[in-house]
């Protein structure tokens, strides 16, 4: 069964007055603020997309979670956007979608660096 304009169109309605809402906050207050973001992505930028990728109620938790992680004694670092829910994760419990300890970054890789026996 495939949906119809209308009801694709209604579902899309809060994830894009969110989008514009954050996009507004960055070219306004953000400024005015000052880019002071502990995080790479930023909060704002974060938060849109996880608005994105798992809808408003979702994703706006995990913008929140995100939002009061950063702080002077919060996390920092690269966190990125969770590609899948968390497991657990309901309507109905919706603090379970947000990270609100530590963060979600790439894992690091380190190249082997063979010692050089030539040393003449």
């Amino acid at each position: 069964m495939t949906r119809r304009p209308e009801t694709t169109a209604v579902r899309q309605f809060p994830r894009k007055a969110a989008h514009l809402a954050i996009r507004g906050y960055q070219l306004s207050l953000s400024g005015l603020i000052g880019r002071q973001c502990r995080h790479l992505p930023s909060c704002s930028e974060y938060t849109d997309e996880a608005i994105q990728k798992h809808g408003f109620w979702a994703g706006g938790w995990m913008g929140l979670a995100r939002i009061c992680r950063c702080g002077p004694f919060g996390t920092h670092g690269i966190d990125n956007v969770p590609e899948t829910l968390p497991e657990g994760s309901g309507w109905y419990k919706p603090w379970a979608y947000g990270r609100w300890r530590g963060v979600n970054a790439p894992p690091m890789t380190c190249e082997a660096v063979e010692p050089d026996g030539d040393r003449s």
